[in-house]
């Protein structure tokens, strides 16, 4: 059978089983929308091989490593770089090992159904990953890498992508876009803004990051007036790349809607150092309405991604910097925080604000009665630690009885694991078909509702939503 099931993540029992089986048959080969990631746009500009199998699966994803550092294995022995400049493991072959044998801790998880697709439906591979195989694995995945078909465009084009968004800092000078618009393929690949390193008064270099912000656009980034200015320039700036939309990922989902005067005061004490950490969190609640306001001018779509405490480990961020698995989700008020927000643009219907969650018990109490009332306020699909089929079935429980599917806005992959990105889609079809399948067969859902819906929430929400 391979390592595949093909009627995995659908119900058991058979009538239902027949129906989403049925409903996923629709929507199995839809093109991809990627609307929301983390992939690297240096890899669609210059198209080279990928270096090996361990610098593809394991080095850079932190869904593996985090896991495997949970029982014990080293991060520096899985090749993850060091910030600090200390050695790390540089041999592929050993790392893979590594993997292998510990490969059993992702029984039952969702990265267990992405690696197994990817080493199925992209490598070919057919027996499940130990260390009786893994020489066997790293050399057959090592060789298919060498392949021009396994180029980074050979693989969008494999993928069934018709567009992907890549996440990128505003002080980014988007070369690797810029490169890939020139050389004239077809792909398209743009860029999303995120500022977070010049809204966000606690990140590292801040003041720093505020006066390059002012190099780059020519404007006075000491003064407020020109501070937003600033931001107006660089959004234009990303825009002319094909940028849809803005990221923000804030700590807390708090918003303000302060007058001219005292946001100017409290942006003057952000550039001096002197924030409290409660007026670092009004500074970036405030960026997200003044963030609202200009989407009003320019069309592109605001995203917010609160509660994570990034980065838990001081010792891990020390050692190997940002991003390393370390970010833990938080409890997470949205009723009140949203509220300024909501007060200034909500009832907009020419804007767009899609908000996550990795606080679940937010769902049904919160997220979904706001996004059932205000025109403004979407939901993004189940976000990281909840990208599962539990937590993307959790999701549609709690939020359709009160927001719809209309309220929502299909799936996206939040990944940088490129080779995952198919996987992530057909689970969220699976889930998303087996749920309809549910609807139907208890007297909710007619079926060719339920083809419509599941075409929807595959592909045009999400390309609805981002203007896609």
């Amino acid at each position: 059978m391979g390592l595949l099931h093909p009627d995995r993540l659908f119900p058991a029992e058979p009538g239902l089983r027949g129906m989403a089986r049925d409903l996923h048959a629709g929507v199995a080969h839809l093109t991809i929308i990627s609307p929301h990631g983390h992939t690297d746009p240096r890899w669609y500009a210059e198209d080279a091989a990928f270096p090996d199998p361990a610098q593809l699966f394991v080095t850079p994803d932190h869904y593996v490593f985090r896991m495997l550092c949970s029982q014990g294995v080293a991060l520096a022995d899985l090749g993850v770089p060091r910030a600090d400049g200390g050695m790390t493991q540089t041999d592929g072959r050993k790392i893979w090992h590594l993997f292998a044998q510990h490969y059993h801790l992702f029984r039952g998880t969702p990265s267990r159904l992405w690696l197994d697709h990817a080493f199925e439906t992209v490598f070919g591979l057919d027996t499940r990953l130990s260390p009786a195989t893994a020489d066997a694995s790293y050399d057959h995945i090592a060789d298919c890498l060498s392949r021009p078909e396994f180029r980074p465009r050979a693989l969008y084009d494999r993928f069934n992508i018709a567009a992907i968004s890549t996440t990128d800092g505003a002080l980014d000078d988007l070369g690797w876009h810029k490169m890939i618009r020139d050389s004239g393929w077809h792909g398209r690949v743009i860029p999303a803004y995120r500022p977070d390193a010049v809204v966000d008064p606690e990140f590292a270099g801040f003041a720093d990051n505020v006066a390059r912000l002012g190099e780059i656009t020519g404007c006075d980034t000491l003064t407020w007036a020109g501070y937003l200015d600033a931001h107006r320039a660089r959004r234009a700036f990303f825009k002319s790349f094909g940028c849809t939309s803005t990221d923000h990922g804030h700590a807390t989902a708090r918003t303000e809607n302060m007058s001219e005067r005292d946001a100017a005061a409290l942006f003057a004490k952000a550039l001096r150092g002197g924030c409290s950490a409660d007026e670092a969190d009004a500074f970036r609640g405030q960026m997200l309405t003044e963030m609202a306001k200009m989407s009003l001018d320019d069309g592109l779509v605001l995203q917010i991604h609160p509660g994570s405490l990034r980065n838990h480990s001081a010792a891990v961020l020390g050692m190997f910097g940002r991003d390393k698995g370390f970010d833990i989700p938080t409890r997470t008020d949205f009723v009140r925080a949203l509220r300024p927000l909501l007060d200034a643009v909500g009832l907009r219907p020419d804007l767009t604000v899609i908000v996550f969650t990795l606080d679940e018990t937010a769902y049904a109490r919160e997220l979904a009665p706001l996004a059932g009332v205000y025109p403004a306020l979407k939901l993004g699909p189940a976000w990281w630690f909840h990208d599962s089929p539990e937590g993307m079935r959790r999701f549609r429980e709690m939020t359709t009885e009160t927001a719809g599917f209309y309220n929502t806005v299909g799936f996206n992959d939040d990944t940088r694991a490129y080779m995952s990105i198919p996987a992530r889609h057909d689970v969220a079809r699976r889930v998303d078909c087996a749920f309809l399948a549910g609807l139907v067969a208890t007297g909710r859902l007619d079926m060719d509702e339920a083809h419509e819906v599941a075409h929807d929430l595959a592909f045009r929400l999400a390309k609805d939503a981002y203007k896609l």
